[in-house]
């Protein structure tokens, strides 16, 4: 092999990963492959560490997965014969390696910066998404880019009785669960599966088998580290507010912005704080525009910092509700006329409008990859138009985030659709989200629910789902039912339920 292997890690059962780095993807800051069964991914990150700092209030991170067809000995279909823009498994599993991966990240870290998963050999029976993100984690851990956490990933099924640890295609077929679990030495980063219809303890019985395996995958790659890793950038970015400029803001203007930010309504919350914002800001020379940056970016910290204390210390959330309660929820079905089925779901400030549209056979969408052609008989489009949050912006076609919160709700569904031999049809669920704040996915789950049921479709059980948030400060924790979008924005966790 033209890597050298440098570390070979045994998991439950007869799963086993091994590290290869040294030799491909030299001039990337950190590269490295990883190898279960005939399966490689080779992973590297590169960042912009030249280039001046550019003020950014976000972590400008991309990171890209992609899936070669010469991996499994075969030629790409269609008239080009080459690979074209990325496919739907290429988005949803670039997020599955962003999602862990964002968080490590440190505050000051605003650099340019992306991290690329090859697929370069496929066995078709291991699974390249768990490979990768243990690949771009040891590309981390030999780069750079100042992240100290280590993660590591794996899968975990169930099949009524054995535990499974990154089972095979085969293996999955018959398992009950299909949960990946990414996780630091003392924690878990990141949960993302589904299940058929399993209790909430056996979820978290394989989490906590789960992260004993991660950690067996953390220990390699620190050891990896260890030999080979390269120094740390240290080069820290000031922020863009200072301390002088935050305690003055706070200090003028606090008592203003708890009064603002406690508005129970979105738009007119928003619209007092913004024009606020902007009024203090039309008091500045506009030649100081680097003060205004600093001013802005204070602002935006007292607002987190708001919102936070409000929660922890004083017990109360933005619009008035006790922590485990939901907003107010308004259901309708048949609101399209001509549609097979559809309902209206709207939850607090959160509206989606979900249609469900029935066809044969013949309609299914036709998805090619490693393993050949397969028909996709359940389709869920989620959109979310730009008037949802009443911005102006150009409608174009999905993004990222559209065909992940579509995912993510088809997912809850599918576990109770009937059986093709029960109901041999093709079914498509569309969710336009009509206005958001916060949970919009989770209303696609509910609006779902209510749309198949409307069209006839005779589901096992009806599907429900919620977001949760946590607000964490040292030892103290604060759980969130039904989190709305500032809470998703300043807080600490966003998790998806549905059930």
């Amino acid at each position: 092999m033209y890597f050298s292997k440098v570390k070979e890690i045994n998991l439950k059962g007869d799963s086993v990963l091994s590290f290869y780095t040294g030799k491909m993807a030299q001039q990337a800051d950190g590269s490295a492959l990883c190898q279960a069964g005939e399966t490689q991914v080779l992973a590297t990150i590169c960042f912009d560490k030249f280039s001046e700092d550019k003020g950014f209030d976000f972590l400008p991170l991309t990171v890209d997965y992609r899936e070669y067809t010469y991996a499994a000995g075969k030629i790409p279909g269609g008239w080009f014969k080459r690979e074209g823009k990325p496919t739907e498994k290429e988005i949803l599993t670039s997020r599955l390696i962003d999602r862990p991966i964002r968080p490590l990240f440190p505050d000051w870290y605003k650099k340019d910066t992306q991290i690329t998963a090859l697929v370069i050999s496929a066995d078709g029976q291991n699974d390249p998404d768990i490979i990768s993100i243990n690949a771009a984690s040891l590309a981390i851990a030999l780069s750079p880019v100042p992240i100290e956490e280590t993660i590591g990933a794996v899968r975990v099924g169930f099949n009524g009785n054995d535990w499974l640890i990154n089972p095979k295609n085969g293996e999955k077929e018959n398992s009950l669960l299909d949960l990946v679990v990414v996780g630091t030495q003392s924690n878990v980063v990141m949960v993302e599966g589904s299940a058929k219809q399993l209790e909430e303890s056996v979820f978290l019985e394989a989490i906590e088998i789960a992260h004993k395996e991660i950690i067996k995958i953390i220990q390699a790659i620190n050891e990896i580290k260890e030999k080979f890793g390269k120094e740390k950038w240290a080069k820290k970015v000031e922020p863009l507010y200072d301390d002088q400029y935050f305690e003055e803001i706070k200090k003028v203007h606090r008592d203003t912005f708890v009064e603002m930010l406690t508005i129970k309504e979105k738009k007119k919350r928003n619209e007092a704080i913004n024009g606020y914002i902007q009024n203090v800001l039309s008091n500045i020379d506009p030649e100081k525009e680097e003060e205004k940056i600093k001013i802005l970016a204070s602002f935006q910290e007292l607002e987190k910092e708001i919102v936070r204390h409000l929660i922890l210390n004083e017990g109360k959330r933005l619009d008035g509700r006790g922590f485990e309660d939901l907003r107010e929820i308004t259901c309708e079905v048949g609101v399209l006329p001509r549609t097979h089925g559809s309902a209206l779901f709207t939850r607090g400030e959160t509206q989606a409008l979900a249609s469900v549209t029935l066809g044969t056979k013949q309609d299914a969408q036709i998805i090619e990859d490693f393993e050949g052609e397969m028909a996709q008989k359940f389709m869920l489009h989620y959109n979310f138009p730009p008037f949802s949050t009443g911005e102006v912006k150009p409608l174009r076609a999905p993004s990222r985030r559209e065909i992940g919160h579509g995912n993510l709700a088809r997912r809850a569904l599918e576990p109770v659709l009937p059986k093709e031999d029960i109901f041999p049809y093709t079914i498509r669920i569309v969710s336009d989200i009509l206005s958001s704040n916060g949970s919009s996915s989770m209303a696609t789950v509910c609006g779902g629910c209510l749309a198949l049921m409307d069209a006839g479709v005779p589901i096992e059980k009806a599907v429900a789902g919620v977001a949760m948030g946590l607000v964490k400060e040292g030892d103290k924790n604060i759980i969130l039912t039904d989190i709305a979008g500032q809470e998703d924005h300043f807080g600490d966790m966003d998790f998806k339920v549905a059930g």
